[in-house]
C-alpha cells in the first residue's frame, strides 16, 4: 500500500489559505502528478456564491504546468472556526473534472492526515460521462 501522508499533509497546509468567509467551511485538496509533483489547492468564495473548489483549484494550477496525469487526490476540510478537520468529499463538478485526467482508479483520499480513507474515483462518480462517451467507443 502506498503511503499517502505527504499527501494529506500537502492538502491539510493548502486549508490554511482557504477563502471561505460566507461558509466557514475551509477545504485542502493536493493532486500528485504522475510526475510525482504536488499541486495544492484551496477553496475559494466570493460575495455572488461562486465559488472554485480546492479539487478544482489543485487540477487547474497542475494543468496550467503542464501535468495531465494524476496518481490521487488527497482532501481535507472542515469549519474553519472549528480545530477539527473532517472528511470532505469531492463535489460532482470536481469528480467529473478529476475524472477527465485520473479516470476509475484515481485514488480519493479523504479524512485528516492522521486518519482517512481512500476510494477510487470510481466509486465516487459510478456510470461516469467521460471522453469515450464522446467518441462513440463506450460499452453498453
Amino acid at each position: 500500500m502506498t503511503d499517502y501522508s505527504r499527501l494529506m499533509q500537502a492538502a491539510a497546509a493548502a486549508r490554511e489559505a482557504a477563502y471561505c468567509p460566507y461558509s466557514d467551511h475551509a477545504v485542502g485538496a493536493a493532486l500528485l502528478g504522475k510526475s510525482g509533483k504536488i499541486y495544492p489547492g484551496c477553496n475559494v468564495e466570493n460575495a455572488g456564491f461562486s465559488a472554485i473548489c480546492a479539487e478544482r483549484a489543485a487540477l487547474t494550477r497542475a494543468v496550467t504546468d503542464g501535468e495531465q496525469a494524476f496518481a490521487a487526490i488527497a482532501i481535507v476540510g472542515g469549519l474553519r472556526s472549528s480545530p477539527r478537520l473532517e472528511a470532505c468529499f469531492p463535489c460532482g463538478v470536481c469528480r467529473q473534472m478529476l475524472y477527465e485526467f485520473g479516470g476509475d482508479a484515481l485514488p480519493v483520499l479523504v479524512g485528516t492526515p492522521e486518519n482517512y480513507q481512500i476510494y477510487t474515483l470510481g466509486e465516487l462518480l459510478p456510470f461516469a460521462f467521460g471522453p469515450e462517451a464522446l467518441s462513440g467507443t463506450e460499452s453498453d
